[in-house]
């Protein structure tokens, strides 16, 4: 297959790793061309670090004729528009989370993809790595019997060290825990268990503001207001009769993931879908637990795979796998969630999605396809 040309939009803290792997473990499928930022130093550096041969303004980068696959690294606030802009330049698109902020904007990206016969494709793609694909081979191979309910967790830290460039944007609607953190856990969920088709839940903030306490912060002491809920949890009733209870929360302290799949034969430990290896156990009806090896690759750092399934996909006529109905999907429940707490009710889903094709078995490395 021949290399799939991508610009890249927005050059802050995440693309450091996006650029990496598409540059180094799958560059036997894509070529970052160029990058793009409004701060075209940070453009520039990003480029001297990784070989990327131009740095162009947006409009420059949507104009150029050998680039197919734009992929968005921009703000949330962000994302939307320029997916649009994208689209209508002719691109596939392959975005960072959030997929949008509303479901209105999120249906036309993913109309305007149909009509241009486009891929469009959303973070996160950690479900595509080596722990979460081991999980859904072991339930589909029976080994926990018929999943019938699910538990999943994160509980994280605040943002009061303010020391990220742009942690403003984890106090407002898309950097909260639901739609910032969240897409990973209810991504994995969809990916193991199929579809949600209604949603409860209870969506609360502990605080209207946080004061910045670390001194490295250029906002030491500042007063910033928190514009969106901190602390969600929720029960996902699924279209396969599971039941799941989500509870995430961002004004903890540490880090605590947890996720685990009940079946009727056994209990699936699965490692935390934030990261793309990670250990899995099976506790066995008879009370043994047994650790599982992982049964496919991509156990390390593998952000991207999603750019790099979408260039197989794009010259082999498939669905990329961490496509823009999953995402518009995982918006969906995300703001159910926040509706169902306004309500006081439960919210019917109006969406839905395929599960993901599992990764096949026995791929060489850097490589999706056989």
């Amino acid at each position: 297959m021949r290399k799939i040309k991508v610009g890249v939009i927005g050059t802050g803290v995440i693309s450091a790793i996006y650029l990496k792997n598409l540059t180094g473990m799958f560059d036997s499928i894509v070529e970052v061309k160029a990058v793009s930022d409004l701060v075209p130093e940070l453009a520039q550096k990003r480029a001297e670090e990784y070989g990327i041969p131009h740095v162009y303004t947006v409009e420059e980068l949507l104009a150029d004729p050998e680039i197919e696959i734009v992929l968005n690294l921009t703000a949330p606030s962000a994302h939307a528009a320029l997916n649009l802009q994208a689209l209508h330049a002719g691109k596939h698109v392959y975005t960072e989370k959030p997929f949008a902020l509303n479901r209105e904007d999120a249906d036309q990206v993913l109309n305007l993809a149909k009509e241009k016969n486009l891929l469009v494709g959303c973070a996160p793609d950690t479900f595509l790595g080596a722990g979460i694909q081991t999980c859904i081979k072991l339930i589909n191979d029976g080994w926990i019997g018929t999943p019938y309910s699910a538990s999943a967790t994160i509980i994280m830290g605040n943002s009061t060290s303010g020391t990220h460039p742009n942690f403003r944007n984890f106090l407002k609607l898309g950097g909260d825990p639901i739609m910032d953190m969240g897409p990973y856990y209810l991504t994995a969920l969809i990916a193991l268990l199929g579809p949600v088709n209604r949603v409860t839940g209870s969506a609360r903030q502990l605080h209207k503001e946080v004061v910045i306490q670390n001194p490295k912060s250029p906002a030491f002491g500042q007063s910033v207001p928190i514009e969106a809920p901190t602390n969600v949890s929720a029960v996902l009733d699924f279209d396969s009769g599971a039941v799941a209870s989500f509870t995430a929360a961002k004004e903890a302290f540490g880090y605590s993931p947890r996720m685990e799949i009940y079946g009727t034969e056994g209990i699936l430990y699965v490692p935390d879908p934030n990261f793309f290896g990670g250990t899995i156990s099976i506790q066995f009806a008879n009370g043994q637990t047994k650790e599982i090896p992982h049964s496919h690759p991509y156990a390390e750092e593998g952000r991207g795979m999603g750019v790099a399934d979408m260039a197989y996909a794009i010259q082999s006529g498939r669905k990329n796998r961490a496509s823009g109905q999953l995402a518009r999907h995982v918006l969906d429940i995300s703001l159910g969630i926040f509706e169902a707490s306004e309500q006081g009710q439960h919210i019917k889903l109006e969406s839905t999605a395929e599960k993901p094709a599992p990764i096949p078995m026995g791929l060489k490395y850097n490589t999706l396809d056989m």
